[in-house]
């Protein structure tokens, strides 16, 4: 995948400028939530992409994720922001499958809606690591289709539960969180996910 920079403008200091432990002062703060930022960009804009299949969808909705946690969440304590902002990058990504699946009916009545640009998304392209030679390249390639095509395929919630717990290793607690429900309904939705995908995994 392609270099990503978001180039997100971050609030002004001011907006989450509190002290949190008496150290930590607000300028340290802002410099933190940077980091994590610049950490989970490219991994989320992945999670994006693959539920909504556009990439410019995709990173539309990373960038309104990060500029809600930096304005809503930015003064919590740093170990509460990755659950807090999966859950942000979750319900972003809700929404706009909502929102597209309203926009998709109302086209379908629409004269010449039935074919138009709404329905035509981009298919995932393949990341393999630069490292390695060209079979190794387009193995990897190849099976990173195939469980990008799983994940893809997998209803929403199953989705984001494996990729919480196996991309962005959350325990099943802050993937609870993320996902806002118990961890009861994570540890079911990530079972299946785990069972759909071998299955797919295993035709090839």
């Amino acid at each position: 995948m392609a270099s990503v920079s978001l180039g997100i403008a971050l609030p002004a200091i001011g907006a989450f400028g509190r002290e949190t432990d008496g150290e930590t002062s607000g300028l340290e703060q802002s410099k933190a939530l940077e980091r994590f930022l610049a950490g989970v960009e490219r991994r989320a804009f992945r999670i994006a992409r693959i539920a909504v299949r556009n990439d410019d969808d995709a990173l539309d909705i990373v960038q309104d994720a990060m500029i809600h946690l930096a304005r809503s969440y930015g003064a919590r304590p740093t170990e509460e922001w990755k659950p807090l902002f999966y859950r942000i990058l979750n319900n972003g990504i809700r929404d706009f499958m909502r929102r597209r699946r309203v926009r998709s009916r109302i086209m379908a009545w629409w004269p010449g809606g039935g074919s138009g640009a709404a329905e035509n998304f981009d298919p995932i392209e393949a990341a393999p690591d630069p490292g390695g030679g060209p079979r190794e390249l387009l193995e990897s390639a190849e099976a990173l289709q195939v469980l990008e095509a799983g994940l893809a395929a997998l209803p929403g919630r199953q989705r984001e539960a494996f990729m919480l717990r196996v991309l962005e290793g959350l325990d099943v607690a802050d993937t609870a969180i993320a996902m806002g429900c118990s961890e009861g309904s994570v540890k079911t939705h990530y079972f299946r996910a785990v069972q759909a995908l071998k299955g797919r995994l295993g035709e090839r």
